[in-house]
């Protein structure tokens, strides 16, 4: 640990026991009454694997510009198999209470605080989001020198988002899906390790972002730049997630928060709606103005070829975090879940927390 770090924990862990992230006491103890889950038992399963796995951490996390099948994007992806591990050892020890899952847990932790460079690319670091929930739940349970070493690496990630190169507001294209993955690791970390600053800039930041980066009709920047539905989910997931977060720390519901030319993440949700129910079709990134688009194309990444229909399946995450605030969008997730063959429960809805808060 530096001493830059050890200054900065000092001065900014107030509230850190706090859990916002992931699943507080109260939520465990809902799991623990509901063990018979298959979500819940699939994760205990892998929690289970894990155990006689070892960590794979990658020294930087590469995935943004790069085309399927090169070799930086494939080492990547195979290294960030550890977040589903360290997420699921770290449930299995808060429900089960048994010291053999944290410890494990702490193993694959440090390994990734102790190799993982932070880079301050958002596109890449909003991967570490099951790391981070998995942190937030056993945090309280770490020996000291082990919870300073992997807060200080959450920490200098976060840090990275507004310090490195990526970071100019000064950019036109600042206030695309960028800034929005970048609000929601930085937001995450924030109020995970409980520091106040970064908190308190996730919020001024996230009334910006959607005043900038969504339009009063309800449709997005992404969007439009990228004539693709594929973007303005990509850019409505982590607004959604970090709004959850926001809420659950400061009750304050910034999904129905409209800025003040009229836009909200509300309104965003409901104009994608009809793509999602099969009312409206797109044909995608038929008018993209972004030049990796093509090539993606032309790499036969398929999703990615102009005028491929936009497939509902793809709106299924975002409709489960929007649920977290209207319930009435549950129906249609589980109904394209059961459709899709994909899961649809509250523990494998692509966040820990869905839609878990309409069960208390």
């Amino acid at each position: 640990m530096t001493r830059l770090l050890s200054l900065l924990l000092a001065i900014s862990t107030l509230g850190a026991s706090a859990q916002y992230v992931g699943f507080n006491n109260k939520e465990i103890r809902y799991i623990k009454g509901h063990g018979n889950e298959p979500a819940y038992q699939s994760l205990v399963t892998a929690a289970n694997q894990a155990l006689d796995e070892t960590p794979n951490p990658i020294d930087t996390i590469r995935t943004e510009g790069l085309l399927a099948g090169n070799p930086k994007k494939t080492a990547t992806r195979e290294a960030l198999k550890d977040m589903n591990k360290i997420y699921a050892l770290a449930l299995a020890c808060r429900v089960r209470g048994d010291s053999k899952y944290l410890k494990k847990a702490t193993q694959y932790l440090l390994s990734w605080a102790n190799a993982n460079h932070p880079n301050g690319d958002p596109i890449d670091d909003t991967n570490l989001d099951r790391c981070i929930e998995a942190y937030d739940m056993i945090k309280d349970r770490l020996e000291k020198d082990d919870y300073q070493t992997i807060t200080g690496w959450l920490q200098l990630t976060a840090l990275a988002e507004l310090k490195g190169r990526h970071y100019r507001p000064e950019r036109p294209g600042f206030y695309n899906n960028w800034h929005s993955h970048r609000l929601k690791i930085v937001g995450e970390i924030a109020f995970a390790i409980g520091d106040t600053a970064l908190q308190g800039y996730t919020i001024r930041e996230l009334k910006t972002q959607l005043e900038k980066n969504l339009n009063p009709d309800g449709s997005s920047v992404d969007f439009a730049l990228r004539d693709a539905l594929h973007y303005h989910v990509y850019d409505l997931e982590p607004l959604l997630k970090l709004s959850i977060v926001l809420q659950r720390a400061t009750g304050v519901d910034y999904y129905a928060y409209t800025t003040p030319s009229g836009a909200s993440i509300k309104k965003s949700v409901d104009w994608l709606l009809p793509y999602l129910n099969g009312r409206k079709t797109h044909p995608e990134f038929v008018k993209s103005t972004v030049d990796f688009d093509r090539k993606r194309a032309q790499n036969n990444e398929a999703a990615y070829k102009a005028g491929t229909l936009f497939e509902p399946i793809n709106g299924i995450q975002t409709l489960y975090l929007a649920s977290w605030f209207d319930p009435s969008l549950l129906p249609l997730a589980q109904q394209l879940s059961s459709k899709e063959r994909q899961p649809a429960s509250w523990l494998s809805a692509g966040t820990s927390l869905l839609p878990i808060r309409h069960f208390f």
